[in-house]
């Protein structure tokens, strides 16, 4: 199976141990959950669609993709930009963000719509997030969207994980539209429900579910914290318990790691419920460690 995973990868400013010193890392929704899947399914042929720049940063971040087993050969190269960056910032254990991504090659990364093509076609699930589609203009959004609406008319299969950062958008009303339109392209569903309970005012998982199964998913699987997991595939819905863990240590990316445990399940051909049991044992596994990118093998699936 080729797994194509769309969207922006961002250089990461940590803090490291002495005071004042920072380690530089590369993290982004979808790259994170590329990189997961890479390391739970390394049968699977893992690639990432974005642009950076001509510098030696860029080059250390498509650097970092090929060592992680990602396939880099669709990252576009765009002269006078670069990467995007964030700082991490801890107060008593808090962790805060600041982001510098106005020059970020990234955002462009729908200018080409023959070179999406090409990705795509090569691709059996194609995977981005409301964060792909918050980092473009309009007409790159409408770009992206179109190609991923050809995709899954020629059968591709398209995942989505809203990821609502009302931050990266002009007005909650434009969040909310473009996430819907980002839903009525996709089969496969990856929402949080605190986030669709702050922004679309859902009572409840299976509103969530629900909402986006009427807007084209065929999938849908609603995250929701330590809660239950609630699904909805075609007729059939439920849930799945999540297991209680004695001690979280840091919650960055758990959600992307789920989703590519989810990811790997329907690209084995699991019924869905053990997908989503296993996509827990994973984020169980990524919250007990530090920052976005925890190691972890195949072997996590065996507990």
């Amino acid at each position: 199976m080729h797994f194509l995973a769309i969207g922006e990868c961002m250089a990461e400013l940590a803090p490291a141990a002495q005071q004042g010193d920072f380690h530089l890392g590369f993290a982004g929704d979808t790259f994170n959950t590329a990189w997961y899947l890479a390391r739970i399914s390394p049968d699977t042929h893992v690639s990432f669609f974005t642009c950076v720049g001509a510098d030696a940063i860029s080059q250390q971040m498509r650097d970092v993709f090929t060592n992680s087993g990602i396939d880099d050969s669709h990252v576009q190269t765009v002269a006078d930009r670069t990467v995007g960056l964030y700082l991490i910032s801890l107060n008593n254990g808090e962790r805060s963000f600041s982001y510098w991504r106005g020059q970020s090659a990234a955002r462009l990364l729908a200018q080409d719509p023959a070179a999406l093509a090409t990705a795509m076609a090569a691709a059996d699930i194609i995977y981005f997030s409301g964060i792909t589609l918050a980092i473009l203009d309009s007409a790159g959004r409408e770009t992206l969207l179109h190609t991923l609406r050809t995709a899954r008319a020629a059968g591709k299969a398209i995942a989505f994980d809203p990821n609502l950062r009302p931050r990266l958008w002009a007005d909650t009303a434009e969040m909310t539209q473009a996430v819907m339109q980002g839903a009525a392209v996709s089969d496969i569903a990856l929402p949080s429900f605190e986030d669709e309970a702050d922004w679309f005012k859902d009572a409840d998982p299976n509103a969530t579910a629900d909402r986006y199964a009427a807007a084209g998913a065929t999938t849908v699987v609603v995250k929701n914290g330590g809660e239950p997991v609630h699904y909805l595939h075609g007729d059939a819905r439920g849930t799945v318990a999540v297991p209680p863990l004695a001690s979280i240590m840091d919650t960055t990316a758990a959600g992307d790691s789920f989703n590519a445990g989810v990811l790997a399940g329907i690209r084995q051909g699991l019924p869905l419920p053990d997908s989503i049991a296993n996509a827990c044992r994973i984020a169980g596994k990524v919250v007990q460690g530090k920052g976005a990118l925890v190691p972890i093998g195949a072997d996590v699936l065996n507990g």
